[in-house]
């Protein structure tokens, strides 16, 4: 059912959400289950006149061991079929799978059941509804083709936008059903994703006076700590101008001019996992210039939330939106309210001289202080948790709202057959523009028309963006055409290639 899916993918962070969960999963516990509990039956005969797209033979039987791990399996509800009449859901990203260590589970979400797999083998299955990726790894060569008119396809993507900027254009994300993306706009937003609770804002801040004491001692007022440096927000041609301005220590790979004090804190996991000496010794600053690696509405990660919990004022540069989330109307600095890195310096060493106007960019740590009632009530509605395990986690939950969107539109689509036409079909559910939608990188500094024509940054990301636009036409061609031959897929690149030439 629906339109096609594709992805280019440059870069990708380190993985550890998949590990992370694994090891949380581990640590719940594991339950035994019957070695053939989990197998779907066999098909009936093939009938005549079957899609060709469709496999002749039954599902493959599933091995099991004697077991699987008591991961997290959705709130139960009234479903009474049998393991073998369910949908199967295939986690095409089978390290996102969140079910450790086995590899088909049973879920029984709010009002549907499932049975979800990482298995690539039941992809051509007629029970296998819908297929799951994850947006970093998703390549427009390597897509499944040809793309099956009972499936449908889910993006999970929470990571940068820079990680896939083909899910930035419509032919990208218009390859998808559902969503579950940073954006607010997606159909399962995980724009809070790096926000704990409201009480990790709260936590009190490092007192001013001995803030003041570390400057004393020839601390900066002003942190960076960045080793992810080629990125596409350009953020270091923005701090190397602002450190003309005014003092600013870099402890990281990117514009380095200080040491980290112990090798502890060298050790760039303590960084990942919030150790405390890390945590303490960040919360020694005043500010924390928080530069997230791609600009796009709704894209907030833990380089704003962190400094926000230490109480590290926030300069930040990141989401246009990021307002709307802060928790009052004094909480974060914006880069881009100042016409220029001058000018922001000159407001940071006003705030550095003067005790009282800083402190008001904390006022939110104060009991009451939490005041936007639109962060309020969303964190009041998410229903996942992050780092809680009395709560599911945003990939379960996903897992979950396709579920039940997939069993609701598998009971349309009988109605409608069972009616000769009498009851409407089902209409698709296209991804749109908004649940991605990020716009073309720009220079952190300057402007575009200003860099020289070597410039690595515009020569990497320019590129980027608008080869990422031409896999996504190529793909959606492709899916259009019923094609699966990859040297296809290079053949539409070269012809849209050239008519992009010719335009020009």
């Amino acid at each position: 059912m629906g339109v096609p899916g594709s992805g280019q993918g440059r870069v990708s962070r380190p993985r550890c959400l998949a590990a992370s969960l694994a090891l949380a999963l581990l640590a719940a516990g594991a339950g035994p289950l019957a070695a053939g509990e989990w197998e779907p039956a066999e098909e009936p005969p093939e009938p005549r006149g079957r899609s060709p797209f469709q496999p002749s033979t039954g599902l493959p039987p599933v091995e099991f061991g004697a077991v699987v791990a008591a991961s997290y399996r959705g709130p139960g509800n009234g479903d009474t079929r049998r393991n073998r009449e369910l949908p199967i859901l295939l986690w095409w990203s089978p390290g996102l799978f969140p079910h450790f260590p086995g590899d088909t589970e049973r879920i029984d979400c709010a009002r549907h059941s499932c049975l979800v797999t990482r298995r690539r083998r039941v992809a051509r299955h007629q029970r296998t509804k819908a297929l799951i990726f994850y947006g970093t790894d998703f390549r427009a060569y390597e897509a499944p083709l040809p793309r099956l008119p009972h499936q449908t396809w889910a993006l999970f993507h929470e990571e940068s936008p820079m990680n896939n900027y083909l899910l930035s254009h419509r032919p990208g994300i218009g390859l998808f059903n559902y969503t579950a993306t940073f954006r607010r706009e997606s159909d399962y937003p995980l724009t809070l994703q790096w926000l704990p609770s409201l009480a990790y804002l709260r936590r009190a801040a490092l007192p001013l006076a001995e803030k003041e004491r570390w400057r004393k001692q020839g601390y900066a007022p002003v942190l960076y700590m960045q080793s992810h440096c080629d990125v596409a927000s350009d953020r270091d041609r923005y701090v190397r101008e602002l450190m003309k301005h005014i003092q600013v220590d870099s402890y990281g790979k990117c514009l380095n001019n200080r040491e980290l004090p112990s090798e502890r804190l060298r050790d760039t996991s303590t960084a990942t996992t919030e150790d405390s000496e890390f945590m303490t010794f960040i919360s020694r600053y005043k500010f924390h210039l928080a530069m997230e690696n791609a600009i796009c509405d709704d894209y907030m990660t833990e380089k704003l939330w962190r400094p926000m919990h230490l109480g590290a004022i926030p300069v930040y540069r990141g989401s246009p939106s990021v307002r709307d989330w802060m928790p009052d109307d004094l909480s974060i600095i914006l880069v881009d309210d100042f016409q220029s890195p001058q000018e922001l310096a000159q407001f940071l060493d006003f705030l550095d001289r003067n005790g009282e106007e800083y402190l008001k960019y904390l006022e939110y740590k104060k009991p009451g202080g939490i005041t936007n009632q639109f962060l309020l009530e969303n964190m009041e509605r998410r229903e996942w948790g992050v780092n809680d395990m009395t709560l599911p986690n945003y990939l379960n939950g996903f897992e979950c709202f396709v579920c039940d969107r997939e069993n609701i539109r598998v009971a349309s689509e009988r109605d409608h057959k069972k009616s000769h036409g009498k009851v409407p079909a089902p209409k698709p559910h296209i991804a749109q523009f908004t649940h991605m939608g990020c716009p073309m990188p720009a220079p952190g500094f300057g402007n575009i028309e200003d860099l020289f024509a070597g410039d690595s940054w515009k020569e990497m990301w320019l590129q980027d963006y608008w080869q990422s636009l031409d896999q996504g036409e190529a793909l959606t061609t492709m899916i259009h055409h019923n094609e699966s031959h990859q040297g296809r897929f290079w053949d539409y690149m070269h012809e849209i290639f050239l008519k992009r030439t010719r335009q020009q």
